[in-house]
């Protein structure tokens, strides 16, 4: 372990995995991005890593030059740190080995950022590994997310014919233009997907508004109010998370039928929020109860009745939380599967989940699911990315006003 604590010994170690993670990372995204075989190699990344983590060293920000260098030169050797097939020619080998070198010497400056080459204190060696997981981390739950997405998109934008000679290329030819979105065209034109995303939508905003009118005032009463079993009703309130909810299928399906609820608009309408309110209740009560109940007794005293209290002081210092309930809710709603696959049977009254599920079928073109798929992640990731900034502002503007 003490040899460890040497700069001379940590940069290159660090210096060896940072560049086994780059070259992975690289093969896998060049490989999708062309459709080409690239596979990274265990030599070539260590002599590679264990270089720039000397240069770094010894050169500093001087190293790039000499690290994109042995990049490019190893890329052209026996021993290259990302395989290539034949296909590439001379200069995208270079470009590759030109990019290898910048995303492994860049990176561990930052790593390495003021590392002795001699003894390091403990601080300075766990500072060290502490960056480079940081980074590493950075990479692999990026890829995590991306990756699925990707191939989801880039399939989506292919034709049958290309699936059907590659399943596995994942690269675009942009020369198809607009016939690139035919699937998109044909979801819409032939499918009604139209239809099924006012379905989804409508469903989704009802739901949050049932769920915040119940919610509000339960949770209001829990936090504020004195009452016999408070106590017990806020810690039961998540209860109904405890029972699986295909536990809950059968039983729901039936009284559904009994009373010509199933198939029908109104029926997903009321059994939505049945899922939503509980937990819309255990987030708001946590924070009413965090808000000063000095300002809400003024406004007694001012002769304002209890819901006016409500209304005038207590939703308006609730916006933030409210936001983020009604966002929260609304994914639930938009997402829900289970549910809309066991009560609905008629293609016009369709949500968008149920939707996509019925494109998994042997006599649909993949590229319809994959496309489907896309059309219903795309407007909630939009949705929330849009909605998280605001939030963000919002609870930054009540903690000043507090």
């Amino acid at each position: 372990m003490r040899l460890l604590r040497f700069g001379y010994v940590t940069g290159p170690g660090i210096g060896m995995l940072w560049a086994l993670v780059i070259a992975t990372t690289l093969a896998v995204a060049l490989s999708f991005a062309t459709g080409a075989g690239l596979r990274p190699t265990l030599w070539g990344a260590l002599i590679l890593g264990a270089s720039c983590g000397l240069l770094v060293l010894r050169l500093g920000a001087v190293g790039y030059a000499f690290a994109c260098g042995l990049a490019v030169v190893l890329t052209f050797s026996p021993i290259a740190p990302i395989m290539m097939e034949e296909s590439f020619g001379s200069l995208w080998k270079g470009a590759v080995g030109l990019l290898l070198g910048l995303c492994v010497f860049g990176p561990l400056r930052i790593i390495l950022d003021a590392t002795p080459v001699g003894v390091l204190t403990r601080h300075e060696f766990e500072d060290a590994v502490i960056r480079f997981l940081t980074g590493f981390g950075y990479i692999f739950f990026t890829a995590i997310v991306l990756i699925p997405f990707y191939v989801m998109v880039m399939t989506s934008l292919k034709s049958q014919q290309a699936l059907l000679q590659n399943p596995l290329d994942f690269s675009i030819d942009l020369r198809r233009g607009w016939s690139l979105f035919r699937s998109y065209f044909e979801l819409f034109a032939d499918f009604n997907f139209g239809t099924y995303l006012w379905t989804s939508f409508f469903i989704s905003v009802v739901t949050v508004l049932i769920t915040l009118a119940f919610s509000i005032p339960g949770a209001y009463a829990v936090a504020r109010l004195r009452f016999s079993g408070r106590a017990a009703f806020s810690r039961s309130i998540l209860l109904i998370y405890m029972v699986p909810m295909i536990v809950l299928a059968l039983p729901i399906y039936i009284v559904f039928s009994m009373t010509g609820l199933r198939n029908s608009i109104l029926g997903i309408v009321l059994i939505y929020p049945v899922t939503t309110i509980p937990v819309a209740l255990y987030m708001l009560q946590g924070y009413f109860r965090g808000l000063p109940a000095e300002v809400e007794e003024a406004g007694l005293m001012d002769g304002l009745s209890r819901l006016a209290v409500i209304w005038k002081i207590t939703l308006p210092l609730s916006l933030p939380a409210l936001a983020s309930v009604s966002l929260y809710v609304f994914m639930i709603a938009w997402n829900e599967f289970l549910l809309a696959f066991m009560l609905l049977d008629d293609p016009s009254k369709f949500t968008l989940t149920r939707g996509v599920a019925m494109l998994n079928s042997s006599e649909i073109p993949r590229q319809h699911l994959m496309a489907g798929a896309v059309i219903a992640t795309v407007p909630i990731m939009a949705i929330f990315l849009g909605l998280e900034r605001f939030m963000t502002k919002g609870l930054t503007a009540g903690s000043v006003k507090g």
